[in-house]
Parts: structure tokens; sequence; C-alpha cells
């Protein structure tokens, strides 16, 4: 770093960056989670909501982002998030893939006590709800799919106090902090708790292509070829891990 510290004699732009610490950033997930500790390949897994993570990575504080932001004009996940980070000019070294596509619904308490079947008996029970904070992509999908069903966040009872991840949000509806909440089937049938499916979203991991063939990165990649991840995933529920892998974007 010290010897192309200032390369502009050489004509050039370019500097040299310290290489980021061994963190994945962003949304938190339950595979994702289990794979890591599985892999046994050094890298750390921050949560914070997939936005927040996104900004870490962009600074070049962590590796790698783990995020599922959806794009209400679009319907899409991820890439419009990255070109708005960027200002729609993203580096060229840049890839997003696939982790899985995960279920997404409305989790409620055991037996559904409250026989909700939709956002509209939310309103009308004044059920209390538990989102996730404004960084999150639940929280980004959460809104969108209220707009969808032609309410804001004024109608519904929301708790004050946000889910940090997706365990989180599971605990509190299993110790009635909370009737129901935008979460993952996986966390439902952790915890077990009732669910309603409403959507499948798409789950990537964005990363540097150079750090993406590294040690660390191709041990996790490695295991998802595995039968025990798939075994895994399946046990978990929720998850479709067919498309794991595939390139979303490649700078």
């Amino acid at each position: 770093r010290w010897l192309t510290g200032d390369l502009e004699s050489l004509g050039t732009d370019e500097r040299v960056r310290p290489a980021p610490p061994p963190v994945i950033a962003g949304s938190h997930d339950p595979l994702l989670d289990w794979a890591l500790l599985e892999s046994n390949c050094g890298l750390a897994l921050m949560g914070g909501g997939s936005l927040s993570g996104l900004k870490k990575f962009v600074a070049g504080e962590v590796l790698a982002c783990a995020m599922h932001v959806l794009d209400s004009k679009t319907g899409q996940y991820n890439v419009q998030a990255l070109f708005d980070a960027y200002d729609s000019k993203p580096p060229g070294d840049l890839v997003l893939v696939e982790w899985a596509s995960r279920g997404q619904g409305l989790i409620l308490a055991p037996g559904n006590p409250k026989k909700i079947s939709g956002f509209a008996d939310l309103a009308e029970k004044k059920a209390s709800i538990v989102v996730r904070q404004p960084d999150a992509g639940s929280r980004v999908l959460f809104e969108h799919l209220i707009n969808e069903a032609g309410f804001d966040a004024w109608d519904l009872n929301i708790n004050d106090a946000p889910a940090k991840n997706e365990t989180e949000l599971g605990l509190a509806i299993k110790g009635r902090k909370a009737d129901a909440g935008l979460g993952l089937a996986a966390v439902a049938r952790q915890y077990g708790l009732d669910f309603i499916p409403l959507c499948q979203e798409r789950f990537d991991i964005l990363i540097r292509r150079r750090d993406y063939f590294e040690a660390p990165f191709q041990k996790l990649i490695t295991l998802t070829r595995l039968d025990g991840f798939s075994m895994h995933a399946h046990e978990m529920g929720g998850y479709d891990i067919s498309g794991r892998g595939t390139v979303h974007f490649n700078g």
C-alpha cells in the first residue's frame, strides 16, 4: 500500500483500498447464519438491515452485504437498491449472487386466536403489530404490502419498538408482545407460530468479484453445493434454494 499509495504518477486514478474485515453486513437470515458457522469460513454476520448493510459495503467497511430490497415499481429485488446506493454508477467489480428465495408472510400467535387472515383484519381488530427497523428489507416489503392492500401505517396498531432481526420478531410474537408481524416462514416454524404466506422474495449477497473467489467466501459457497445444505434448508421451511448461485448483477 505504501509503494502504490500515489498512483497518479503512473497515470491512473485508482487507489489501493485496505482489505475490509471478514464480515457480511445487512439482512439477517437464519439459513445464512447457520451456514457461516457450519462452513467454518471465518466470516461473521453483522445485522442491522439490508439498507444499513449496503451503506457499510459502499463505505468499504465490510466484505459483503446480504440484502432483500424490493423495488415497488418493478417488483424486482436488490438491483435498483444497488444502483441507488452508487448514484446509478456501481463499480464494475461487483456481483450480486442469489442466496435463496424466502417465504414471507404474516406470523401469528399459535392457533391464530384473533382469527387474522390479512391486513384488513389487522386494521379492523386493532391487532398489535411488530415491524422491523426502517433500514430492513422486511420493513420495505411491509410498507409495500400495506400500500397494496389500501392501508398506511396510521391505520395499524404498530408497536413502538421495532424488531432488530427475524429472530427478535418471532420471539416478540411468541412472548405475546405482539399479535402479528411480517416475517419468514422459517422463523414461524422454528417457534411453533402460525403463518399466512404472502410472497416469495429473493435474498442476495453483494460482494466484489475478487473477494468472491477468495477462500472465506468460497468455503461458504462450497457448503451450498452439499446435500446437507439442501436438507437443512428444507427442514427450516420456507426456503427455495433452486436458484442459489445465480448472478443477478455483474458489473
